[in-house]
C-alpha cells in the first residue's frame, strides 16, 4: 500500500505536458520518461521531421500518444500557434518544459553579430518567457499547473565560448524566480539546470574541453540523458506540489559555479 501511495506521486496520467526541444537530447529523454509515467506528450521543436520521428518512437515504446509539433522558440507567433494546437487538440496544458535551446560556436566576442546575439536570446529566453506567459496565465485560470525551465550549469560559470548563451540561461534562471511569485499560488515554476551531458551536442567537444569538463565533475564522468528524468519527473508530478522557485543543478556534483 505505502508502495502504491509513493508511486501515485509520479503519476502523470493524461497529464498534457508540452516539450520544447522535445525532440532529440535530454528533451528526448523527458518527454519519453513522461510518456511512460502515463502522460499524453506534445513534442516540440523547429524540425517538423525531427517532431515526428521523436514522437513516433515514443508512441511504440509506450503506447501513449504524443503529438509532434513545429515550433521555432524564438518566433513568439509561433510559440502562440503552437499553445493554440495544444488547446485545441487536448484543451489544456497540465505542464509546460521549455527545454529547447542553442549555443553556436563563435570565433571571439566581437565576432558575434547583433542577429546572432538576438536570435541566441530569442531561443534560449524570450520564447520561454513568452511561453510561460500565455501557458502560465492559462493555468492560473484554470486548475494549476506545472512550468519547468531548462537552464544550463553555464548560467552561474560562462565559459568565453558561450557568453551570449550564458548570459540567456542566467537569465532564465531568474525567470523562473519570478514566475514562480508572479503565478502563484496555483502555478508552480521550477528550473532544472544541468551540467554537462552526453548528447548530440556532446559529439562537437573537443578531447581537451571533454577533459577539462569532466575533471570538474566529482562523479568522473558526463550525464547520460536518462540521468535528468528523476528531476523532471519530480517537478512534473505531485512528488513536487511544494516546490516553487527552485533551481535545481544535475551536473553530478560540479564545481562549476561554487
Amino acid at each position: 500500500m505505502q508502495t502504491e501511495k509513493i508511486a501515485g506521486y509520479f503519476d502523470l496520467t493524461d497529464k498534457v505536458i508540452v516539450v520544447t526541444g522535445g525532440s532529440r537530447g535530454l528533451g528526448f529523454a523527458m518527454s519519453r520518461a513522461f510518456a511512460e509515467a502515463g502522460a499524453r506528450v506534445v513534442i516540440s521543436s523547429r524540425k517538423a521531421e525531427g517532431c515526428e520521428r521523436a514522437a513516433q518512437v515514443i508512441e511504440r515504446e509506450t503506447g501513449r500518444p504524443c503529438l509532434p509539433i513545429p515550433c521555432h522558440v524564438g518566433d513568439w507567433d509561433a510559440c502562440d500557434a503552437l499553445v493554440q494546437a495544444v488547446y485545441e487538440e487536448y484543451g489544456r496544458i497540465d505542464v509546460l518544459v521549455s527545454n529547447a535551446g542553442m549555443s553556436p560556436l563563435y570565433e571571439s566576442p566581437s565576432t558575434v553579430s547583433r542577429a546572432l546575439f538576438d536570435k541566441v536570446i530569442g531561443v534560449n529566453l524570450a520564447g520561454p518567457f513568452r511561453l510561460a506567459a500565455i501557458v502560465g496565465e492559462q493555468m492560473a485560470r484554470g486548475d494549476g499547473g506545472s512550468i519547468i525551465n531548462v537552464s544550463s550549469i553555464a548560467a552561474v560559470a560562462p565559459s568565453a565560448a558561450e557568453l551570449p548563451y550564458a548570459a540567456a540561461k542566467a537569465g532564465l534562471n531568474n525567470l523562473t524566480q519570478g514566475l514562480a511569485h508572479t503565478l502563484g499560488p496555483n502555478v508552480r515554476c521550477n528550473c532544472i539546470m544541468p551540467g554537462p551531458f552526453l548528447t548530440d551536442i556532446s559529439e562537437a567537444w573537443t578531447d581537451e574541453l571533454r577533459a577539462a569538463l569532466v575533471a570538474q565533475v566529482p562523479m568522473g564522468r558526463a550525464g547520460e540523458p536518462e540521468e535528468i528524468i528523476g528531476a523532471a519527473l519530480y517537478l512534473a508530478s505531485d512528488a513536487s506540489r511544494f516546490t516553487n522557485g527552485a533551481i535545481i543543478k544535475v551536473d553530478g556534483g560540479a564545481a562549476f559555479g561554487s
